[in-house]
């Protein structure tokens, strides 16, 4: 064989790292160029690293089509425990939907999602972890809506950390200056938390604006305040 032949079958290797021999030898047929596939594979350039998106990618790329979930835990003054479930929308950081119970199970869960996307507004992908909460009535809910559910590995946090970032800045910036008393003092916290969340925090991930755009005032307006 050629060098041209051979250099050819390297560039065209690096250059299309999705590419297989038999696509490059399709390739080099229409070209004019006969060869063999087993020669073709034996002149490749092997990737050092799988050809497929990172996970981080997939995150990006799919964003206005995630939804991540999770539940995370507030004591009350009288000692209890209370759970707090969140839907968040990736694309914009808007939490969808929140609810609070003292006793979470995979029907509760499911029925949640039912509620956060009525009317045919459900999401293709929804991320979640490996909690045994997300049982069978979970995902028997998520295949009836059509939701292609995606659980991260096992103690992996950051492959879900858009709702992770959330739930931290919930307890940072409200939680940990506040004693909840019961479900419906917390419920209330929760309201005021989100409505400023939406409309008034701005957020690094887009690009400092708020998850419900917010106008920008004017220079004068802005000084006078």
């Amino acid at each position: 064989m050629s060098r041209k032949v051979r250099e050819l079958i390297r560039q065209m290797s690096r250059a299309n790292p999705l590419w297989g021999a038999p696509r490059i030898h399709g390739e080099l047929l229409k070209l004019g160029i006969e060869v063999s596939q087993a020669t073709v594979s034996k002149y490749m350039v092997k990737p050092e690293h799988r050809p497929s998106q990172s996970w981080r990618t997939f995150l990006t790329n799919h964003a206005s089509d995630i939804v991540s979930i999770d539940f995370f835990t507030v004591p009350t003054a009288t000692f209890k425990v209370l759970y707090v479930f969140l839907v968040l929308d990736n694309a914009r950081r808007k939490i969808i939907h929140f609810n609070v119970t003292t006793n979470p199970t995979a029907a509760w869960t499911g029925q949640q999602i039912a509620e956060a996307f009525p009317w045919e507004t459900a999401p293709t992908y929804l991320i979640c972890d490996n909690d045994a909460i997300y049982g069978y009535e979970f995902t028997h809910r998520l295949s009836a809506m059509g939701i292609e559910q995606i659980r991260t590995a096992n103690h992996s946090p950051w492959q879900n950390p858009y709702v992770e970032r959330v739930i931290g800045s919930i307890r940072r910036e409200c939680l940990d200056h506040v004693i909840i008393l019961n479900e419906r003092h917390l419920r209330r916290v929760l309201r005021d938390y989100l409505d400023y969340y939406h409309r008034s925090r701005t957020h690094l991930g887009l690009e400092k604006d708020c998850p419900v755009p917010r106008v920008v005032a004017s220079q004068r307006r802005a000084i006078s305040r």
